[in-house]
């Protein structure tokens, strides 16, 4: 099961613009919606009015959908939530969301996140992966989330995971805080190519490459009209760069080689 919700948990829209991309690249199964009247404050999240161009108008209400996926090359379906944060109920939604799970026996958890930090970006997007359980991490070597403070929906999935013993992680890409209007499309590639790492399987990535280089020239062409801007950039690539010289790019080229590898493999079966 892979979760992700607007608002707190999506920084600059990358989370749940990586399961809509999910959604879009693979035929779903429509499983259900949450009753929005039971979960939802209208005043916080209220409804949105369409009107067609025969001036038809509709009503939009926030809810929580559940889809299924079916990978007939893997040996696993997946089953995509999305949705708006809820605002009230939350034991009550996670209940009802990890029943629904267990029903259809579902053997991880995943959850995407986005947040915004002082990162900048021109460097790759930081993703921090973490487990629910001790034992979880140690099997796919994953550390243990060490915060503590304000959490959202997404730290309530994962404790709820941790009590009923489901294997669970969540998958957090860090944004630029001062490129912090959406859409980020460079944070939704690096959660889509973790999430490919984690399952071991290919994604297509559509234009999702070329959107995350537009949109970083787009951002290099703001901060240079600004000096004091383009002044903190700097800095902040230094810290990064000092930060990550100890650690051997081996890994992250042996990653970027083992998805180019399952990629081949989707479009070659016969590799």
């Amino acid at each position: 099961m892979i979760l992700a919700f607007s608002g707190w948990n999506d920084a600059g829209e990358a989370a749940s613009a990586a399961l809509e991309h999910l959604a879009s690249i693979w035929p779903v199964q429509p499983i259900g919606e949450f009753d929005t009247e039971e979960f939802y404050d209208y005043q916080n999240n209220r409804p949105i009015v369409s009107v067609d161009e025969s001036f038809n108008r509709s009503l939009t209400w926030p809810t929580t959908t559940v889809r299924g996926v079916s990978l007939p090359n893997y040996d696993r379906d997946l089953i995509l939530v999305s949705g708006v944060e809820p605002s009230l109920k939350w034991r009550s939604f996670v209940g009802q969301l990890l029943d629904l799970g267990e029903d259809l026996d579902i053997s991880m958890v995943v959850c995407l996140g986005s947040l915004l930090a002082d990162v900048p970006h021109t460097r790759p997007i930081p993703v921090t992966a973490t487990a629910a359980r001790p034992e979880f991490g140690e099997r796919l070597g994953l550390e243990m989330s060490r915060y503590e403070g304000p959490t959202g929906i997404l730290g309530a999935i994962q404790d709820a995971c941790n009590q009923r013993e489901i294997d669970a992680l969540s998958i957090w890409a860090a944004i630029p805080h001062y490129v912090s209007s959406p859409p980020c499309p460079k944070a939704t590639l690096s959660l889509l190519n973790h999430l490919e790492d984690l399952l071991e399987l290919s994604i297509d990535l559509g234009e999702l490459p070329e959107d995350a280089k537009a949109w970083e020239i787009g951002v290099d062409q703001l901060s240079q009209e600004d000096s004091e801007i383009a002044d903190y950039v700097k800095s902040l690539e230094e810290s990064k760069d000092e930060a990550d010289l100890p650690e051997a790019t081996g890994e992250a080229i042996a990653r970027e080689f083992e998805r180019y590898l399952r990629r081949r493999g989707e479009d070659n079966p016969q590799i």
